[in-house]
């Protein structure tokens, strides 16, 4: 997990007072300390994306674990819930997720690939959400992950959130 830093003009007045540069290089070293890394960068270099979003394979199921209970929910490991069921051909079980999806408008889907589906949830209060979805070749089942981008936890918002997104998602195949 990398953290950037911007530089912009009211990070720069806040790094101006001493005892914020001492947060900041505190904050930096307990990343390093803890295995994350912490980057410097400016505002006119853009932040690089992930590889998955530069078109890299679709992830396998193995990567929608949860690493921590409170802040995702997934289809898949030792905390799973069911998978949303689908039925037809897997392009049609897509088009029901993904008009489930316009359903929301807290929903910006960042990729999108014939079985599979990452979506971005923004929540009222700014927090950001990232769902993932791979759909069953034989259009069975949809797999997912939902957790949060920052925190230990969601107080439930990403498992209501699936929750909502089942029974639109069942209402969209006509049960």
């Amino acid at each position: 997990m990398v953290y950037v830093v911007r530089n912009s003009d009211w990070a720069t007045a806040l790094m101006r007072h001493p005892v914020n540069t001492l947060a900041l290089i505190s904050l930096l070293i307990i990343a390093s300390a803890t295995g994350l890394s912490a980057t410097a960068q400016t505002a006119a270099e853009p932040a690089a994306t992930a590889p998955a979003a530069q078109g890299g394979a679709r992830p396998s199921l193995d990567s929608l674990h949860c690493t921590h209970p409170g802040n995702c929910v997934s289809s898949v490991g030792q905390w799973a819930v069911p998978p949303l069921e689908a039925f037809g051909t897997a392009p049609q079980a897509r088009e029901a997720l993904l008009r489930a999806l316009a359903a929301s408008p807290e929903a910006r889907i960042v990729r999108e690939e014939p079985l599979y589906v990452d979506v971005i949830f923004t929540t009222t209060l700014g927090f950001k959400d990232q769902v993932e979805f791979i759909i069953d070749p034989q259009g069975r089942r949809i797999d997912f992950r939902s957790r949060s981008q920052v925190g230990l936890w969601d107080i439930g918002m990403n498992r209501r959130r699936i929750g909502a997104l089942r029974a639109r998602f069942e209402q969209m195949q006509g049960r």
